[in-house]
């Protein structure tokens, strides 16, 4: 029976596999955040469960968000609840999400918007997918100068393998994963096809000789989310007497 038609705890984890965890961009499923799946009819209801109590209120806010709407989108449920649970901020933020009313209502002394927070988090996570497409291409046998000069056209996506075109006569099979996670990242600054795949933090074209200054910023973004990860690991085996992450 396709999922159009059934709503079952694998088609909600199956749902929930594209919410990440914006600071190690991670999925929430992957990181084993979900505590409870209720279904009744078309009514479901998540609950979740983070590595702490004091995680922080604006990154569990897009994490609920994200996770509701994409409950919504399933043809199936009519009606899609979020609850997070054993939470500092549990109150404020399951009654602001589930009753879709803006982050600035539930936190009146919140330090800035909600989205300008979204938008930082995504160019970390964009610079770091990119360090993982860019060596994808390099361990491909790519040089440098070659990956600066593709664009988007270059790239074709198919199965598990992603066909890069460096030239005329020139073809590179890849694997297909870290190239189209980066492209999910890089959704408004590479869409055209002439526009570049890779660019700086900043959005803008590499020049060859900032390739490798480039590449160590995207290196250290990683090896950042990377750490963030071990920590939140570490904190929730120690809260839950298992570990996060299978």
């Amino acid at each position: 029976m396709s999922e159009t038609h059934r709503i079952s705890p694998e088609s909600i984890r199956k749902r929930l596999e594209s919410v990440t965890d914006p600071e190690l961009d991670r999925s929430v499923v992957e990181l084993e955040y979900i505590e409870g799946i209720e279904i009744d009819g078309g009514s479901v209801e998540v609950a979740f469960t983070l590595p702490t109590a004091w995680c922080s209120p604006a990154f569990a806010w897009m994490m609920m968000v994200d996770a509701r709407d994409a409950l919504a989108a399933h043809p199936a449920i009519s009606t899609a609840t979020v609850r997070l649970r054993d939470h500092m901020h549990a109150r404020e933020i399951n009654e602001g999400v589930n009753a879709r009313e803006p982050f600035g209502s539930a936190f009146e002394d919140a330090d800035g918007d909600i989205e300008s927070v979204r938008r930082e988090l995504d160019e970390k996570a964009r610079v770091a997918r990119q360090y993982r497409a860019v060596s994808a291409l390099l361990e491909g046998g790519l040089t440098p100068d070659q990956i600066v000069e593709l664009v988007r056209g270059d790239v074709e996506t198919g199965d598990d393998r992603a066909t890069i075109r460096v030239d005329d006569t020139l073809r590179v099979c890849v694997d297909a994963a870290p190239i189209e996670r980066y492209l999910e990242k890089a959704t408004g600054l590479v869409c055209d096809s002439t526009d570049r795949l890779f660019l700086t933090p900043e959005g803008e074209t590499i020049p060859p000789e900032a390739f490798e200054t480039v590449h160590k910023r995207g290196r250290l973004a990683t090896t950042n989310m990377g750490s963030q990860g071990h920590i939140c690991e570490n904190l929730g085996d120690a809260r839950i007497g298992g570990p996060t992450v299978t």
